[in-house]
């Protein structure tokens, strides 16, 4: 009797390699849930956000939903922050190609947010404000985030075990060494405010302007040196989960990203949202618009927010976040993902749209065969198209009949932010 029950425990054993297969054919099931909550307090009345969770890759298809939070965060006015907020997602949506798989999707975003930024830009420029905005744009698909930024509004991620991580980067003049010497480089001018005596006072500025930012959306009067090009990030996250954290820099002026983590940990993420301002506010007082959105990305088993941070951290902790190699793949992935690592699948920050836009002889090439530019996606002609290349000291490629192609109003913006000639357009 008890050899039978050892025999049939023994049999209803499953090899690991079989679970492992399991797993892997079952993962496209397997969705995260995504809560999130928002708060701010008004000083100025120039933030604005911009909260999605119905977007699709194919319409109509719910498995191919994903969701899109973002801030902008406006200066001079408000107009740039409202106009960016209605046209930014459109126009990144309309630099992606069609029928792409899920994975040939997330690995066309980074250039289509380059492309979409940009775009959103020139188009506002147009309309000859002199208002300008942050960005901090931020899309969930399922297990993979993606976030793009010009500006210093921040999203961190709040990993399962309690490691902080930044998604962004500040692009502050004050801060950021190698935009200083990008801006003077492309003809702006770093140097704090003077006053009567010759003192100088606050932190460092671009001039014309007084600008304190370097990459940013509009901003039209400083000159096109800031550029609206964003740095781009893209991680997978652990099937345990975790926290995002986007908010304008009323919170990061009072609040480290470490603080502003720990000082919502446990709540659910519509009282994470107001308890992140309380403590700003508590810290510092309301100085400046102050608006923040997390984003609880929770595992499909689990409805509960991530769990308290363990009471010491270690030496382990960088362990949490690991480069994807050039020779990673799909098993590799779920490995990192079973301990609760957090994968990078592309960062790049370079201000350089050749070097953003790539090497591809097909790329800027429709369905039907016409050229269309990379940036605003009209049609060119035969003859209409400039290769994003062409004439580029910054660009590796020998090949300036090589796609990307640009019309000639976006290759006139490329050359006017990489200070090689003025911009064209005038403030009325």
């Amino acid at each position: 009797m008890a050899s039978r029950e050892g025999r049939r425990r023994h049999h209803d054993l499953v090899p690991l390699s079989v679970l492992l297969s399991r797993e892997m054919k079952n993962e496209k099931m397997e969705k995260p849930t995504v809560r999130y909550g928002y708060a701010a307090q008004s000083k100025k009345g120039e933030d604005y956000f911009l909260i999605k969770t119905d977007c699709y890759r194919v319409p109509g298809n719910n498995s191919s939903s994903f969701s899109v939070f973002a801030i902008f965060d406006g200066h001079n006015g408000d107009a740039a922050a409202i106009f960016t907020r209605e046209n930014l997602l459109n126009h990144v949506l309309g630099a992606l190609p069609r029928g792409l798989g899920s994975e040939e999707w997330l690995q066309a975003l980074p250039r289509a947010l380059v492309a979409g930024f940009v775009k959103t830009d020139k188009e506002f420029q147009r309309r000859g404000e002199t208002s300008g905005t942050t960005a901090t744009f931020v899309i969930v698909d399922r297990w993979t985030v993606t976030v793009a930024c010009v500006g210093d509004s921040r999203c961190i991620l709040d990993a399962q075990g309690g490691a902080v991580t930044n998604l962004t980067v500040d692009h502050r003049l004050e801060e950021n060494i190698e935009e200083r010497e990008r801006v003077t480089a492309s003809g702006g001018e770093v140097g704090r405010l003077s006053i009567v005596g010759g003192a100088e006072i606050g932190p460092l500025r671009c001039w014309p302007g007084g600008l304190c930012l370097s990459r940013s959306i509009g901003d039209m009067d400083v000159g096109e040196f800031i550029v609206p090009i964003p740095y781009v990030k893209q991680v997978k996250l652990s099937k345990a989960g975790g926290r995002l954290i986007i908010a304008s820099d009323g919170i990061w002026d009072a609040l480290s990203s470490e603080m502003a983590a720990k000082s919502c940990h446990g709540l659910p993420a519509e009282l994470a949202a107001k308890q992140v301002v309380k403590e700003a506010l508590r810290t510092r007082g309301l100085k400046d618009d102050t608006t923040c959105i997390v984003v609880d990305i929770i595992p499909p088993d689990n409805e509960l927010p991530p769990p308290t941070p363990p009471k010491k951290q270690n030496i382990f902790r960088s362990l949490l976040f690991r480069k994807r190699s050039n020779d990673s793949s799909g098993k590799l992935s779920k490995k990192l993902s079973a301990i609760n690592i957090v994968e990078e699948l592309f960062e790049e920050g370079s201000a350089m749209l050749a070097e953003r836009l790539g090497n591809d002889e097909n790329s800027g090439q429709s369905t039907s065969g016409i050229f269309i530019c990379a940036v605003c996606q009209v049609d060119l002609g035969s003859s209409e198209g400039i290769s994003v290349h062409a004439g580029s000291i910054f660009s590796t490629s020998s090949k300036p009949w090589q796609g990307p192609f640009l019309c000639a109003d976006c290759r006139n913006k490329k050359d006017a932010m990489e200070g090689k000639r003025p911009s064209g357009v005038k403030v009325s």
